[in-house]
């Protein structure tokens, strides 16, 4: 049994591969990166049984994966991870919205446009607030609450134009405060010899707005592995509507609404996704619904959480790297040895 690692083709200091490596190399199970770049990249490919390629935000990650993982998963038949069914909506909030729909689970309403004269047309009409999202970006980038029928009709004309960049959403249309601190962090990823430009694509020829849901002080995140479910609540930042991205975490599973738990593992389970998170928040009946969901996530805020529940919601206590049990699904090997003494 040989396991392949897609290397990064941003940074040679990708985490995830660092905790992937932990994990085989104490399970002593044969492992090594292939590179995409490599002139023998399938040759290597057709060598190994499994493959893990935990891609990201960038657009270069997506563009790559969106190429390679169904050709190998699909037409190679190797198994991955993450494979089609997990992955190939991710950092896509419109497929996501889509699919969740499709299927009659509770996501919040959305209002989703793919020309100019719709989209105003339905802006004459709605009710402000709501909230503005692009498909991609994590930890509430790309997310506004819209407060006025004159901002709605600056976006809507620009996205159907110009279109809209991720990295300059906030320098065109909202703050130029937080384009600043954009630009910060993208010099810092340069600095540590990571590509600075995580996003170049632009946004173009669609609109997603979503339905506002106010006095939630906070979300709820299951994260879903397997059968078994992850979870901790996320505190919004100071004056805002958004938690994602805050860092204001609490662990504390006694005020966890076990509807989330229930309904994420329903969900994870039915549509045969490897691992997910959903972000659960509550309408005007104080039922929970979901906003986003993602393949790939923190994974030091899991570890941290004080277990899990299975799908019989019965509680398992310790702490568990994500990486540990994406491995065990992955290779089907109940009796994986975890790693001791994690540092992040």
């Amino acid at each position: 049994m040989k396991i392949g690692i897609i290397k990064d083709i941003n940074t040679d200091k990708n985490k995830y591969i660092y905790y992937y490596q932990l994990v085989l190399d104490y399970n002593s199970i044969d492992h090594k990166i292939v590179d995409v770049n490599s002139n023998e990249f399938f040759s290597e490919i057709k060598n190994i049984d499994h493959l893990i390629f935990r891609w990201g935000h960038y657009d270069s990650d997506r563009q790559l994966a969106h190429t390679l993982l169904p050709i190998i998963e699909y037409n190679l038949g190797i198994n991955c991870f993450p494979n089609q069914h997990t992955c190939w909506h991710f950092d896509d909030k419109v497929r996501q919205y889509y699919l969740m729909k499709a299927y009659g689970y509770p996501f919040i309403d959305s209002f989703i446009f793919w020309d100019k004269i719709s989209a105003l047309k339905w802006i004459a009409t709605a009710t402000f607030p709501l909230v503005f999202k692009l498909k991609g970006g994590a930890g509430s980038k790309n997310v506004h609450l819209i407060k006025s029928r004159q901002k709605a009709i600056i976006i809507v004309k620009r996205i159907f134009t110009k279109g809209i960049s991720q990295n300059n959403i906030d320098k065109n249309t909202f703050s130029l405060k937080r384009y600043i601190r954009h630009l910060g962090g993208m010099l810092l990823r340069k600095i540590a010899g990571e590509q600075a430009g995580d996003t170049w694509q632009k946004e173009k020829n669609y609109i997603l707005f979503q339905k506002y849901l106010p006095n939630n002080d906070f979300d709820t995140r299951v994260t879903t592995i397997g059968k078994r479910a992850f979870a901790f609540r996320r505190f919004n930042r100071s004056n805002d509507f958004r938690a994602s991205g805050s860092g204001k975490i609490d662990h504390d599973i006694s005020k966890i609404d076990v509807r989330c738990i229930q309904k994420a593992l329903e969900i994870s389970i039915s549509m045969k996704f490897q691992t997910m998170a959903y972000d659960f928040i509550y309408n005007e009946t104080k039922e929970p619904e979901c906003c986003e969901i993602s393949y790939t996530y923190q994974d030091n805020i899991i570890f941290n959480c004080p277990g899990y529940w299975d799908e019989n919601l019965e509680f398992h206590e310790g702490h568990f790297l994500p990486e540990y049990f994406h491995v065990m699904d992955l290779l089907n090997v109940p009796n994986l040895k975890h790693p001791l003494n994690i540092k992040f």
